[in-house]
């Protein structure tokens, strides 16, 4: 059987961008990372080294937010984003002088597109992938594609409860005590002072943490009624996290709807780029962004 076209996979990220030129996971013919430095600079080197690979197609899945509206004159770009001088840039430009389609999403729906094709959501519709790290957010699949609106989903965003005891006033800039706010591996440092990582176990913090995800994804659930959720992100590799919001989903959704199953992704830190790969693909297939 044909493995495919080989197409360009592209996954920006704040430190570095990860660039594969492949057909998919079992068959990856190159492989580079690139630092995160100046937008001409680095989109520069990612399109030089996609040149002699002659892809067909080019999968970018890049953070945002961004412009996904193919009749906004901003198609392509990053919107607004904290990091230093990306913000306005025309990320989908930067790759046109290759003269081959170039799909363009979240990082958090390449990533949902990647697990969904060959990895945890594997034959799941509709799939949900969570990253919890230094940010929150997360990708859709629906009728399997990626899921678009009025802009892309912001998961991370969705305002929760607060606990009674947490005082925290939330790591959020623009929204305080969001899902983002009160979880992410940002919030967690500013809470208790240290980094996730160096937690025990029995910490405090894991309670809150797992109670706040939970109420997250149960707001999720009720919007999305996913089947499945890969919960990804370096947070959710505390020993115990997982099974923790497994139950405590269980609590919030009180029975009047069924919990979604929630797993660890099986593509790891590969997701975003294979997700690329994945986005690459849609046009070849006959499929539209």
């Amino acid at each position: 059987m044909s493995r495919g076209a080989l197409v360009g996979g592209v996954e920006t990220g704040g430190t570095r961008v990860r660039c594969v030129a492949a057909t998919g996971p079992d068959d990856v013919r190159a492989e580079t990372s690139v630092p995160t430095t100046t937008p001409p600079e680095t989109l520069g080197r990612v399109a030089d080294f996609l040149r002699p690979h002659r892809v067909a197609a080019v999968g970018i899945a890049c953070f945002g937010p961004i412009d996904l509206d193919r009749r906004s004159p901003t198609f392509g770009w990053i919107t607004t984003t904290p990091k230093p001088g990306w913000a306005r840039v025309d990320v989908v430009g930067a790759f046109r002088a290759l003269g081959v389609p170039v799909v363009f999403d979240t990082d958090v729906n390449g990533a949902a597109l990647g697990e969904h094709r060959w990895g945890a959501g594997r034959d799941v519709d509709p799939f949900v992938y969570l990253t919890v790290g230094t940010g929150i957010g997360g990708g859709a699949i629906v009728n399997g594609r990626p899921l678009h609106g009025l802009v892309h989903p912001e998961m991370g965003h969705v305002p929760i409860p607060r606990d009674p005891a947490d005082s925290f006033a939330g790591a959020c800039p623009y929204h305080g005590g969001c899902l983002e706010g009160l979880a992410s591996a940002v919030a967690l440092r500013a809470r208790w002072g240290t980094a996730p990582e160096a937690l025990p176990a029995e910490h405090e913090a894991w309670r809150l943490q797992a109670r706040y995800l939970a109420l997250g994804i149960a707001a999720i659930t009720a919007v999305l009624s996913p089947r499945r959720i890969a919960l990804g992100g370096g947070v959710m590799g505390a020993a115990g996290l997982l099974e923790r919001v497994r139950r405590d989903v269980a609590d919030t959704l009180a029975g009047y709807v069924r919990a979604p199953e929630l797993v660890a992704p099986a593509l790891g830190e590969r997701a975003g780029v294979l997700g690329a790969v994945a986005l690459a693909q849609l046009p070849l297939a006959g499929g539209v962004q």
